[in-house]
Parts: structure tokens; sequence; C-alpha cells
């Protein structure tokens, strides 16, 4: 496996044909650029222009005008976590941006068929894991072409995408 940082790690996202597929099994994370967002939402202080998400919302524009799928499962315990509350409320941006997000209940799921890392899956050929630091900051990306990785990811992408409930969906359920 090849280990990608920064630009690189986008980069590859970017270059996506068909379609750049995320599964998202943490509660928590300590993203770099969403530390001081998650403060603001905690004390009550809304965010106007998610400036420090701008990046990756023009990456996935530019991505879905041209015909690529981005799409994000998320795997979440419930009663959310305090972060996952917020990451709700963020991901109306992404939405917004072209990025088709679903959320699956933990409970709801069969575990035995998830995988307990995060990983994203490029155009069925590629499979990217997300690394993270002891304290939950983003480390980089191993990225594998084993077509054995390949196709357990998909199957696991199958099954998580149609267990998991479209965002809007999602956050009607949350508000009734």
């Amino acid at each position: 496996m090849k280990l990608l940082q920064g630009e690189a790690f986008d980069n590859l996202i970017r270059s996506s044909r068909r379609e750049a597929f995320h599964l998202e099994v943490q509660d928590d994370y300590n993203t770099e650029d969403g530390i001081e967002p998650f403060r603001n939402w905690q004390q009550g202080r809304t965010d106007d222009d998610y400036e420090w998400l701008r990046g990756w919302l023009d990456l996935v524009r530019d991505m879905t005008m041209r015909g690529v799928a981005v799409r994000r499962a998320r795997v979440v315990t419930v009663p959310h976590t305090t972060y996952t509350r917020w990451l709700v409320e963020v991901s109306l941006q992404n939405a917004d941006a072209g990025e088709e997000i679903r959320y699956a209940p933990r409970h709801l799921v069969d575990s035995s068929r998830l995988t307990t890392d995060d990983w994203w899956l490029l155009d069925d050929e590629t499979v990217v894991f997300t690394t993270f630091e002891e304290d939950g900051r983003f480390a980089g990306a191993a990225v594998t072409h084993d077509p054995w990785i390949i196709a357990y990811c998909k199957g696991v992408r199958d099954y998580v995408w149609s267990a998991a409930v479209p965002y809007a969906d999602y956050v009607a359920l949350q508000t009734q």
C-alpha cells in the first residue's frame, strides 16, 4: 500500500471518472479544518460562510459537473454523539454541492457486514483507507488496487447503501 497525504489525496479523489464512494464508520472525527467550526457550533455560533469547507465543496461541484457521482454513507450510533449532530447539520452544504449522502443507524445494520475502517472506493478500481492518528486527526490515506479488497469493499458499499436513509429523509426523521 502507498500512503498519500494532503494534495496527493485530494488529487486521487479528483481523478475519479465515474464514482467516488466514501464509507464512514466513526462517530467522532478530529479533522484539522473542522476543529474550530465544531467548537463554534458547540458554543451556539452559526457558520455563515463555511469557508473552512470550501475546498471540499468546490471539489465535489467540479466532480459532479463532469458526471462523477460522489456518494457518502455514514454508519452512526443513535443517539448521536455531539459531533454527529453537528455533522448532520453541516452536511447540507455537501448535499447542496452535489454529494449524495446517506445515514445508516448502527443498530439497524449487521456489523459483521461492515469494515471497522473508513475508506473510499474509486471507480470500483481503487480502495483508499483513511488513516487517523491516536487523537483522531487525519494522518493520510493508504491506497490499494488489490482485487480481493476491492471486491469486498464493493459488497460492503452495496449493503450499506441499500440499508441507509437518504440525507434529506434522515434529517426529516431527526426533527420528528
